[in-house]
């Protein structure tokens, strides 16, 4: 495998400023690509292209609203204009949002459907022809363990349900183009998004994880690499998920902690 597997190819990474689509931004910069930091956080995203730059790579911040078809439109003309179009397309921008079904506030769950779902409904459909003219390429959605299984925060895991299926239909819609289509499905990754989330929160996710560990954002950016390569020139209409094992064995490991608690705990100790 070349350690430029990515040369010469355009990308696009929604979100790219931070977090995970910043490892991914760096990952594909590293590979050889070139890097459309697609995002609102003009200062963050300007800083990554700047630390992109600095290792020898190459890439440009956009400013880009994902809940805007304008943005897109413009995004997609961009594109023709200055590269001649896109072999990659990495929808990872999003917003969490905590709230259970009867919690729900409704202007907060438009936003997040506008963002998470609309927002890459509307990358699809605006950049699949840009990337057509290139001869294909890949396009990956970020979406989540939430995505995977039954989830509590509602509003949130109905668009990255609505994410596995889009890239599903997205792989049969383009197939003709060129074009493969998939999702990730990263776990419990931290990162500044889930900074507010409540006290414990992480620890007891990390618990349900057979790899008794927290996974990583260049851990992500990795699969989603090998998603935009050649390597997974036969792979389409699926999901790759990054999780430790939670959605695997998730329950089975909670019981087992559970068991090797009480085996070590004193008769009196137990209520």
């Amino acid at each position: 495998m070349s350690d430029k597997e990515l040369a010469g190819r355009i990308s696009v990474v929604t979100g790219g400023a931070m977090g995970i689509g910043k490892a991914i931004a760096r990952t594909f910069a590293a590979a050889g690509a070139h890097v459309v930091v697609a995002d609102l956080a003009l200062e963050d995203g300007e800083a990554t292209v700047g630390e992109i730059i600095g290792d020898g790579g190459s890439a440009e911040f956009v400013a880009t609203d994902v809940a805007s078809r304008t943005a897109w439109v413009s995004l997609g003309e961009h594109l023709r204009r200055e590269h001649g179009g896109l072999d990659v397309l990495v929808s990872n921008a999003g917003l969490v949002n905590r709230q259970s079904i009867m919690g729900t506030v409704e202007a907060d769950l438009r936003r997040t459907v506008d963002v998470n779902l609309v927002g890459p409904l509307l990358g699809l459909q605006q950049l699949a022809p840009v990337m057509r003219e290139r001869g294909g390429g890949s396009m990956i959605l970020i979406s989540s363990t939430s995505g995977m299984m039954g989830h509590l925060d509602a509003g949130y895991s109905a668009t990255k349900w609505g994410l596995r299926g889009l890239a599903k239909t997205a792989a049969i819609e383009f197939a003709g183009w060129g074009i493969r289509a998939n999702s990730v499905h990263p776990g419990t990754i931290p990162t500044a998004a889930h900074a507010n989330a409540p006290q414990g929160h992480a620890e007891a996710w990390r618990a349900l994880v057979p790899l008794h560990r927290a996974g990583t954002p260049d851990e992500v950016a990795q699969a989603v690499l090998f998603l935009a390569s050649d390597r997974s020139a036969y792979v389409t209409g699926t999901e790759i998920v990054v999780d430790g094992g939670l959605t695997n064995g998730g329950v089975s490991t909670a019981r087992l902690h559970l068991l090797d608690r009480l085996s070590h705990e004193p008769d009196g100790a137990r209520s």
